[in-house]
Order: C-alpha cells, then structure tokens, then sequence
C-alpha cells in the first residue's frame, strides 16, 4: 500500500503530461521515467497525508547522487544512538555532500556509517566482515519496514571516476551491487525528513536546512553546481521554497524535491530519468515539475 491516497485526478493529469512530454522526440520516455507526485491539502502536513500518483514507481535503479539523501538521514540515526560521535569534520562533509554533492565527503560519511574504508582487495573474513559492515544502512532501512524499501540497496560510495580495489570487487559481477532506489523509497524518505517523521525533529530540521535550495537566478547563476537548474527546481515559479537532492552522471538524471508555492500547500516529487538519452536532457525535469506544480484537483476549483 503506497504512503500517500490515490487520487484519480492526478494520475489523468500525469497521464497527459507524459503523453506531451513523449511527444516532444522523447522515445522510449515512459520505460526509462519513474516518477512519485504527492500533493497535500495542509501548509503542515503530517507524514502519511498526500494525495499521489507514481508511474514504475517501485522500480529500483541506479540512483547517483540521490543515494546522498539516504546517506544524510542515517548519519542523524547513527548520532541519535550514539554509534558515531558529532565533529566539525562530520558536519562539513554533511554540508558538502547534500549541498555540493561532493563525493569524497560522501566517502568520508560511508566510512564513518560502516566502519570501513577503501583500499586494496581483502580476502577471508576481514573480506567477509568488510561486506558485512557495508550492508549496515541496508539492515537499517530494512528494520523501518517501510514497503516502498522493498529492493533498495544503499551500500556503495559514489565516484567520480569509479571504483577501485575492494571497492571494485563489492560492486560485483557486471554492477550486480550497485546503489538501487526506487522513486517510491525515496519520495517516502524525503516526505519522513520534511514532516518530522523519522529519527527526530531536531535531526530533521537540520537535514532540511541542508536540502533547502535558493532558485534565486542571480544565486543560481553564481553557482554553476545549484542542482536546480536542469532539475525540478527550474520548473518552479518564483516566490517557491524547495528542498531538493538532485542526481546525474552519463546514464542518469535524477531529482528529489519538496516545494512550497507562496499560494499553496507543499508539493513532492521524485522523478528518475535512465540512460543517456534521459541523462542529456535538460528540459526533462523542469518541463515535468512546470507541468504538475499548477495542479488544482477538480473539487477545488
């Protein structure tokens, strides 16, 4: 049972948005999107009470830099049970991963979340207790019990270049291991951050101060790495608050945002974009979020 309220309304409404976004010389579009809309009726909501629609929503695939904002919320969980201590130096890799989505500081909080490092292979048990270390975020979403995680794998640092060594060897046969999330998983995930709704509201209201994203031009323009433009964010009117974890690399463009018009309720999309041809397409996700931010149900007109 998904976390939000079908709502039949959006899914015509989605159904025709993608019916023109494919006809804009977009093949394929509708098998490489995945996407999860909520909308709420209350400036407040609680976690749980949207109205939504997904399209291959359940479909796990390499999530990039989303993966980031998994990262993000354990290390608040990790804290909160005292398993890894607060540090100027944690605090700044926190910063730097959500908010420039750097990946060497995402290596440093993957070290720190398992008890690992990378380096040249291992073998025997210090490889088996290594692998086993990797899978701790993985025990943790699985103890949530959340349906929406069902699939997910959040085990693998992000790179730049691309795994060597022991690194290398975990990602298995053929990428076999590689990071999967599904935009359900992650639309429930952020959906808990924005509501208070998971490790506690304190933690929460620092990683939203980490996800918040200016969609000021002049301040976009000052900072080429925004991950507003060419994501969600870009679809937004002005006068719109967001908080967002963009992805993209060669085979992906991803994007994860809560925003709040001047005018209106809060508004949640996930939307995950595969292969190269999604990847290379900067109109994608802010045509998608301009399409659907508008939205009025019929009842409300």
């Amino acid at each position: 049972m998904a976390f939000y309220r079908p709502d039949s309304a959006m899914a015509s409404q989605l159904e025709r948005v993608l019916d023109q976004l494919d006809s804009e010389e977009r093949p394929g579009l509708r098998n490489s999107l995945s996407i999860t809309w909520v909308r709420y009726g209350d400036d407040a909501p609680e976690a749980g009470q949207g109205f939504g629609v997904g399209w291959n929503e359940q479909r796990c695939v390499y999530p990039a830099s989303v993966v980031k904002l998994v990262y993000a919320v354990a290390v608040e969980r990790w804290m909160q049970r005292d398993l890894i201590p607060d540090s100027d130096e944690l605090q700044r890799a926190l910063r730097d991963m959500i908010g420039d989505s750097s990946n060497d500081a995402t290596g440093l909080v993957v070290d720190l979340l398992t008890g690992t490092t990378s380096g040249p292979e291992l073998h025997g048990e210090r490889w088996e207790r290594w692998q086993r270390q990797r899978c701790f975020v993985n025990d943790w979403l699985a103890d949530l019990a959340w349906p929406e995680l069902e699939g997910v794998n959040c085990c693998q640092k992000t790179w730049g270049d691309g795994p060597y060594g022991r690194e290398k060897r975990f990602y298995g046969a053929d990428n076999s291991n590689r990071n999967a999330l599904s935009t359900a998983a992650t639309a429930r995930m952020l959906e808990a951050v924005m509501t208070g709704a998971v490790v506690s509201p304190p933690a929460c209201r620092r990683l939203r101060e980490l996800l918040s994203r200016s969609i000021d031009p002049e301040q976009r323009r000052a900072d080429p790495e925004n991950q507003v433009d060419g994501f969600l964010g870009e679809g937004l009117p002005q006068g719109s608050r967001l908080w967002s974890k963009a992805g993209w690399m060669s085979q992906a463009r991803h994007d994860a945002a809560w925003w709040k018009r001047p005018d209106g309720p809060p508004m949640l999309l996930v939307a995950f974009g595969s292969g190269s041809d999604r990847a290379q397409d900067e109109r994608l996700l802010p045509d998608l979020a301009r399409a659907l931010c508008d939205f009025i149900p019929p009842e409300e007109y």
